[in-house]
């Protein structure tokens, strides 16, 4: 027990050496506003991309649509936090009531559902399109008026300090969850298709999502987003301590979903769909799982990113950038938590930090001619990644010791019958070992 207890100990004996290095360093002025700001991008980046390897390194589903779950993680969770600074809680209720509305719905029309067989995949979304509409057309108009007051007066009576962690957190979980009622609505449909079709599918949802956003003072009523000039006037309460504890967060959970049976049934979709479903596996709803859930990880992201900057602009969520998680997970190595953790770092440390202080200026305009030829490189000479497989011992997966012999038991071996073909093809079967009972 202690033995399989040690990789859990100094796993988060070293996390927590790290969060108080950089904790220290941050407090004491030794790390600048830019180093600040390329530490919690870093950390950001990576809780994008373990949910995109997730999605496709352990589920085999290749998309491009994390920076648009990305990007409504951090524009949901900011838009809370604007509208409470200036005494509005409209968004905090509708965020967080609407999203339980929704999520209770969704248990009861899939209940509902499994009455019927045959039910088709479009009248599945329709559904489940018209509950969301539903959840957050009650939160808008019931629950607003009646719970607005109450958390004003709530939490208005804490100290600002605390009220204010109160409402970063809710306004975390807010994006987060728009991000995963979002991926869950497209899942439905889109998750039919092919891996190729369904990467084609993602990336469409990604431009959609930017588009959107540049529209957002226009076609959505959503003013104070400011559409293509920008959302700025976000406040800046992203420090090291929710950085951290979001990206052990991330990974905690991560690891305890691919350890449980529920992990076991992503890969072996992954692996092969019509065998996992001779076996007993639902590949539609582990599909969903999965995909939701890295989807949820892009969203507290983005949440953590946009309250670091305290601006968003949707040319920083546009298609060209959703290839940025999709290039760490390749180099890391598919199915490597391992590999995507560092690797993370590493390039945003790379790109964004080193290279931009010791390379020449116009450094930035050749990144996308690099990005793809080092790509092609570790394609032709590493394909499985620099890390290949390779995990962490806290993250890698602990099979329980085989039963000891017992001493008693005398080990014959069982006479060799060769089959009549095998003796034509000169090929000899394996003995069998047999365990018996000493017999006194």
């Amino acid at each position: 027990m202690r033995q399989r207890m040690k990789p859990s100990v100094t796993f988060l004996g070293v996390g927590l050496l790290i969060f108080v290095v950089i904790q220290a360093l941050l407090s004491f002025g030794l790390l600048n506003n830019y180093w600040r700001g390329i530490i919690y991008w870093g950390a950001a980046i990576t809780i994008v991309s373990l949910g995109l390897n997730l999605i496709y390194g352990f589920n085999g589903q290749f998309s491009l649509g994390q920076y648009g779950f990305y990007a409504i993680g951090a524009y949901g969770s900011a838009d809370v936090t604007y509208r409470w600074v200036r005494g509005d809680p409209s968004a905090l209720v509708v965020v967080l009531a609407g999203s339980l509305l929704a999520m209770g719905l969704y248990v009861m029309v899939s209940a509902f559902l499994r009455r019927f067989y045959g039910v088709t995949v479009m009248a599945r979304f329709t559904f489940y399109v018209l509950a969301t509409i539903l959840a957050f057309a009650i939160a808008v108009v019931v629950l607003v008026p009646v719970l607005g007051p109450v958390f004003t007066a709530v939490l208005g009576a804490l100290p600002a300090a605390v009220s204010q962690q109160i409402v970063f957190l809710l306004a975390l979980l807010g994006g987060a969850a728009l991000a995963g009622i979002a991926s869950f609505l497209f899942g439905i449909p889109v998750l039919e298709l092919g891996s190729d079709y369904f990467g084609i599918a993602t990336l469409g949802f990604t431009i959609i999502i930017k588009v959107l956003l540049d529209n957002t003072d226009t076609i959505l009523p959503f003013p104070e987003m400011k559409g293509a000039r920008g959302m700025i006037g976000i406040p800046q309460w992203t420090t090291w301590p929710w950085v951290f504890g979001s990206l052990l967060l991330v990974i905690i959970v991560m690891r305890n979903v691919l350890h449980s049976s529920m992990g076991r049934a992503i890969v072996s979709v992954r692996e092969d769909e019509r065998a996992a479903e001779l076996v007993g596996v639902d590949v539609t709803n582990t599909k969903i799982l999965a995909f939701v859930l890295g989807s949820i990880f892009a969203g507290l992201a983005g949440g953590i990113r946009a309250h670091d900057l305290a601006f968003l602009h949707p040319q920083s969520f546009n298609f060209i950038q959703s290839f940025n998680p999709l290039i760490i997970v390749v180099f890391g190595g598919l199915a490597s938590m391992t590999g995507t953790l560092i690797t993370g770092f590493l390039w945003i440390f790379l790109l964004e930090g080193f290279l931009r202080l010791f390379l020449p200026t116009g450094f930035e305009t050749w990144r996308l001619v690099i990005y793809p030829l080092i790509l092609l490189l570790m394609m032709l000479l590493r394909p499985e990644g620099v890390f290949g497989q390779y995990e962490f011992p806290f993250l890698r997966r602990e099979l329980p010791p085989l039963p000891e012999k017992d001493s008693g038991a005398v080990v014959t071996t069982a006479p060799q019958v060769v089959p009549e073909p095998l003796k034509a093809l000169h090929v000899q079967p394996q003995s069998v070992e047999i365990a018996h009972e000493e017999v006194v």
